[in-house]
């Protein structure tokens, strides 16, 4: 998810190579030379001689800053001497310290997540040590925090890792397999974040287990290493019983890229190729978008998939890899492919087409951004409609999807009063995040994912009908602007990218204004119809009082009501309880849905209902279910154009030649 922080010198025009003695660091006339304080005295004969030695001065000090800075190693060896109760035992040791203090701690947040998580909790057992293997003392000063008061340019730290919930962020560790979420599972050394890392494994002697990870591999199959944090933290691992299936993927320059499928699941061999080949239909859709893929990392790009019902359900992108778990039988169907198309079309958006809130990533703390909208959004909106690309996912199914986005948008009540960039700030408590209290998301959040891909929706909607251009071409915009060269973006430009794309200013700052720091409801209809789609009331003319959730058997209201609904207009919140609409007595859903069913939108009818110990009645007036649903004009018998039908292949049809 990250990008590496690699041990070289930044050559770009901005950057100061300290290694250039050259007179000037910048000789533009605007340019100030951080050697050139004798202005005063700029005649005089020895000032030449005292800018030399000032310069040969700072060189020297910048020499021994970059070989004191990477002289220190950190190195992991992993072992699960007690795996069957989900324990591991990790030693890191940390070389080449300046001697005094050194404190260590667990992560609190991880790449792909925003909001904060305690991995803390699962250490312990925690122990230090000196070169000569003696114990030497080390302080808890946090909850995730230890601190070796005084050591002499050595230490390892011992302790024990538990881990039994493998998903996207965090760990699992069993007889069966091991599942690492790497800012879940180790502690690391703060203010050495450029230290080169070294990892080994000692795997259990009954087991021929394969590794699958993104870390650079080397010589020993047990061995991996990382350029610093950044890339380390961002390196889930899976080791177990793979199954490996790769393809290869060639860009335009030339350059080919391995693709590898590591499968945790039980299948047949001839099972798991077929899946691998579906998935590489979505590899092949998706880099035609862009027209290439990413300059991976070491050339390769690994699917990390657990499907089993061991494993949560759960899928997390990273730089040069992705780790999906889903807890179901493996059986090879298209329905399991969502996750693999949203996860893979983040190798461009996210990894690299990335926030500036998000750079660097911070482990210590969550990462709020203004950008979600579009980092996981319109992620959300090219998986589905990559699938359908690939002729993996039918019009239908996708029609189902879209219709989600645009109800997530136009009936959220969030996305009615906030914004895609004030929903995309929320993820920091959303965002798998733990609480034990009540909130009240039903009526000011809109998951940013839907909400998203809603606008994206629009704006490719928009973009063919108007410009002639798409959607596919602002991303790939955006890719050759922030994401090949690795510039990390904001909200102004990606309104400036759209301006460029387009050569209209004032649709961009339009756009913006209303969708993206505004929450103006957009009309869908006229622009699904040129792709012979119509935008349909799902339940037109049905008496509704709100989209609310019952305990099971019962006509007790367990979910928040929804502002603007009959229930919340009535005055009725969770744990009321129902206990006669229009006179009839209710215990139950479906007698409130056979009440309903005899009457329509607009009707005004008694309830009465309990509030904790207290009877209350109120008048409620019923409305009609605002919920939105998507149909071809050949479902809806109505005809269908030459142009209509164009219109529909240039949006939904492949992309591959």
């Amino acid at each position: 998810m990250t990008a590496p922080t690699l041990l070289t010198i930044d050559h770009s025009p901005f950057a100061i190579d300290p290694f250039d003695c050259s007179d000037s660091f910048d000789h533009s006339p605007f340019a100030i030379d951080p050697f050139d304080c004798f202005a005063p005295f700029d005649h005089c004969p020895i000032f030449p001689y005292l800018v030399i030695m000032t310069k040969r001065i700072f060189l020297s000090l910048t020499l021994l800053w970059f070989s004191h800075s990477y002289a220190q190693k950190i190195n992991y060896v992993v072992s699960f001497p007690n795996i069957v109760h989900h324990e591991a035992q990790i030693s890191l040791t940390a070389t080449g310290l300046p001697a005094g203090k050194a404190q260590f701690r667990m992560s609190r947040s991880s790449p792909g997540r925003y909001a904060t998580h305690e991995f803390g909790k699962n250490v312990y057992d925690v122990k230090a040590f000196d070169q000569q293997g003696k114990t030497i003392t080390i302080n808890r000063v946090d909850g995730d925090v230890y601190e070796v008061p005084r050591q002499s340019g050595f230490v390892r730290v011992d302790y024990t890792l538990y881990a039994a919930h493998p998903d996207g962020t965090y760990s699992g560790i069993d007889q069966s397999s091991i599942h690492l979420n790497m800012p879940s599972a180790f502690l690391w050394i703060k203010g050495y974040d450029k230290a080169p890392i070294s990892i080994r494994f000692k795997l259990p002697a009954d087991k021929n287990w394969t590794i699958a990870t993104q870390l650079k591999p080397t010589g020993n199959p047990l061995e991996f290493t990382a350029p610093g944090l950044q890339y380390f933290m961002d390196c889930p691992t899976k080791i177990g019983n793979l199954r490996w299936n790769e393809w290869t993927l060639k860009n335009p320059n030339g350059h080919q890229f391995t693709f590898r499928l590591a499968l945790e699941a039980t299948a047949t061999d001839s099972l798991a190729a077929a899946f691998a080949v579906k998935i590489k239909r979505i590899t092949e859709e998706e880099q035609a978008i862009f027209g290439e893929v990413p300059a991976f990392d070491f050339g390769t790009y690994t699917f990390i998939t657990s499907i089993n019902p061991y494993v949560e359900d759960d899928g997390m992108e990273h730089r040069n890899s992705t780790m999906i778990s889903i807890p179901n039988q493996f059986d090879g169907s298209n329905n399991l492919l969502g996750v693999f198309a949203h996860e893979f079309f983040h190798c461009w958006n996210v990894e690299r087409i990335r926030p500036k809130t998000l750079e660097p990533f911070n482990f210590e703390k969550s990462n709020m951004s203004h950008e979600l909208w579009c980092a996981e959004g319109f992620t959300q909106y090219y998986g589905e409609l990559s699938l359908c690309r690939a002729g993996l996912k039918p019009i239908e199914a996708l029609m189902f999807s879209l219709a989600g986005l645009i109800n997530a948008k136009e009936n959220a009540a969030g996305a009615k009063r906030f914004s895609p960039v004030d929903m995309s700030r929320h993820a920091v408590f959303v965002d798998a995040g733990v609480s034990v209290d009540r909130a009240n998301y039903s009526n000011m959040y809109s998951s940013y994912y839907p909400y998203g891909g809603a606008i994206a929706l629009a704006l490719d909607l928009l973009l063919r009908t108007k410009y002639q251009l798409s959607l596919d071409d602002y991303m790939t915009a955006l890719w050759k602007r922030f994401g090949k060269p690795e510039i990390p973006y904001t909200v102004a430009a990606l309104e400036t990218a759209l301006a460029e794309l387009t050569h209209d200013k004032n649709f961009a700052a339009d756009f913006f204004t209303k969708y993206i720091n505004g929450h103006e409801s957009f009309d869908y209809a006229p622009l699904l119809e040129k792709a012979g789609i119509s935008l349909k009331k799902q339940f037109a003319g049905k008496a509704w009082i709100g989209q609310v959730q019952f305990k099971e058997g019962s006509a007790i209201i367990s979910s928040n009501t929804v502002t603007g609904s009959p229930l919340y207009n009535a005055g009725l919140d969770f744990d009321d309880e129902i206990v006669q609409l229009d006179g009839k007595p209710v215990t139950s859903t479906a007698g409130i849905s056979e009440i309903l069913n005899n009457h329509k939108p607009g009707d005004v009818i008694a309830i009465v209902y309990k509030h904790r110990s207290e009877m209350k009645e109120a008048q409620m007036t019923l409305a009609e279910n605002p919920a939105f649903v998507l149909m071809t004009f050949e479902q809806s018998g109505l005809p269908v154009t030459k142009e209509t039908l164009e219109f529909r292949k240039r949006w939904l049809g492949t992309r591959t030649r």
